[in-house]
């Protein structure tokens, strides 16, 4: 099952590690690697590139960056050849990507002497920038006939565990999940709280809104660590975070 129908497919700058997932998916169809294995794969991928920057390695870095990112699409496509979707592994995912987001813009501050506020402000946008991205993507996969929903526009209920998860490994994850980013969930939906009333998004909209995505945000510090602008990498995104007013007010106007 495809995340969204064919006439709801865009270009998505954030999604490069796709063709890597699909492949790694097909390698893993027929093993007993399970989706949740690929994420925790892509976990380790993680930490070695944060191990990578705080000795210098920028470049190995960079590459395993880029390899977390094509790991991480594997899992979800994993998920689909087997038929096995599962909100645990949604969940456990979401909560990866937000703990190794952390661990790498501290990282990226202790190399780079950056003053840690400002880190922890970079934080916030890089944050505030991926919810952004997912909370129109969401809602496209949800208004997308046929298109994958095991993701909900708003995480405010436990869901129910599917075939082959336990109620309560969900609930304890999506608990973590909603403490880590409840907070930016609701200052995305206060921002636009109409926009789960629009019934689709123009492909052209989507491929600018993926800017945002984590995929090109994890892409720009990759390209960024070995040309050797570590210093800017934090002023960057909390510049990068203005550019969400511009997106949501580019909704509001021309996207009924």
């Amino acid at each position: 099952m495809s995340k969204l129908t064919d006439q709801d497919k865009f270009f998505d700058l954030s999604d490069y590690g796709r063709p890597f997932g699909k492949f790694l998916a097909k390698q893993l169809k027929n093993t007993r690697f399970t989706p949740i294995h690929v994420t925790i794969l892509f976990g380790i991928s993680g930490l070695i590139a944060i191990y990578c920057i705080l000795n210098k390695y920028f470049l190995v870095a960079g590459f395993f960056i880029v390899l977390k990112s094509g790991i991480d699409a594997a899992d979800g496509e994993l998920a689909r050849l087997k038929k096995t979707p599962s909100y645990f592994g949604r969940y456990l995912d979401s909560v990866f990507d937000i703990v190794l987001n952390f661990l790498l813009l501290m990282a990226i501050c202790y190399v780079s002497k950056t003053n840690i506020w400002l880190t922890f402000l970079a934080f916030v946008g890089v944050q505030l920038q991926g919810t952004l991205y997912n909370y129109y993507y969401v809602i496209l996969r949800n208004k997308s006939v046929g298109g994958d929903t095991t993701s909900k526009v708003f995480e405010y209920k436990t869901p129910k565990a599917l075939p082959g998860e336990t109620q309560k490994s969900v609930n304890i994850l999506f608990g973590i999940y909603t403490v880590v980013y409840g907070i930016f969930d609701k200052i995305i939906h206060a921002l636009d709280k109409d926009a789960y009333k629009i019934k689709t998004f123009p492909n052209w909209f989507m491929t600018i809104l993926s800017l945002y995505g984590l995929g090109f945000q994890l892409l720009i510090i990759a390209i960024m660590l070995p040309l050797g602008w570590i210093e800017f990498i934090v002023p960057f995104f909390m510049y990068y975070t203005l550019l969400i007013g511009v997106l949501i007010g580019v909704r509001k106007q021309f996207i009924h």
